[in-house]
């Protein structure tokens, strides 16, 4: 089984989504499942992960009901307020809903830069263990030390880090990065996300602008600790789906079938499903 290990839908009637506006054009309109459906036909793919996009809990509930009825959609990567003075409760009132796998607060954007290694947070994440949920870790290379530090404090909850932590592929500046990756890396409780790469690489990428970052990903994680996302509808700002997943297939060509079948869906299912959501026939 195949399985889209991260994608989107939203609505903008919402208006819950405050990074998405007119400037990023190719992807400023509705996108529901139905523009999904073709494009995994196409892809040969089974079943996806269904990722937050807005922080509030509102989506997260929109995202649910969708996944409620739609087949291919497995589990749903949710938010909640880790602030808030009642997160906990909050945390154990959404994991009532079986589809939802994950939660991810979106790191990249909160001023603090040290916001993961809030005190007050270590509540959140024992809730979080206590419900089999994933921390999918929205960050950018410069916030590795601290989730280095947050994974090592909390070695029974699993963790993913999204987009490869977003390397800055189109400064060719990713010395820091490599280094933080390999340390990171050494921790059995994470994996890594190969997702959101061309976003990070400049507008006229070729598929070796993106082979040091995936070769350094799967050299210290390894075939069975990397995750396929697409990153749909985002990536239709640098390419699309099917260009996206032809590169990664070629990226990955010299890995073996068995390793290339984990990388594409079983790493997926064992990370997210193999004890929430709809369970992988």
């Amino acid at each position: 089984m195949r399985i889209d290990a991260h994608h989107h839908l939203w609505r903008l009637a919402r208006g819950d989504y405050g990074w998405l506006t007119e400037k990023l054009a190719p992807i400023y309109r509705d996108f529901e499942l139905s523009d999904l459906t073709p494009l995994l036909r196409t892809a040969h793919i089974d079943a996806t992960i269904l990722v937050q996009a807005a922080p509030t809990e509102a989506e997260t509930h929109f995202l649910l009901d969708i996944a409620d009825t739609a087949d291919a959609v497995r589990g749903v990567v949710g938010w909640v307020d880790f602030d808030a003075a009642d997160a906990v409760a909050r945390i154990d009132a959404l994991a009532v809903r079986k589809l939802l796998v994950g939660l991810r607060p979106m790191v990249q954007d909160i001023s603090d830069d040290d916001w993961l290694l809030r005190p007050a947070l270590a509540s959140t994440f024992a809730a979080m263990v206590k419900h089999d949920l994933v921390f999918d870790a929205l960050v950018l290379p410069r916030h590795l030390p601290r989730l280095l530090c947050v994974v090592d404090e909390h070695p029974g909850l699993q963790f993913v880090l999204d987009h490869c932590a977003k390397p800055r592929l189109a400064a060719r500046e990713i010395a820091d990065w490599k280094a933080s990756i390999a340390l990171l890396a050494q921790r059995p409780n994470i994996v890594c996300k190969v997702s959101g790469l061309v976003t990070e690489a400049a507008p006229d990428w070729q598929v070796v602008d993106l082979k040091e970052a995936t070769d350094h990903v799967l050299a210290h994680f390894g075939p069975q600790r990397l995750l396929w996302g697409s990153d749909w509808p985002v990536v239709n700002l640098a390419g699309g789906y099917e260009r996206w997943l032809a590169a990664a297939e070629q990226l990955l060509v010299r890995v073996s079938a068995e390793d290339k079948a984990a990388i594409f869906g079983d790493n997926a299912a064992r990370i997210y499903l193999s004890h929430r959501g709809k369970r992988v026939a």
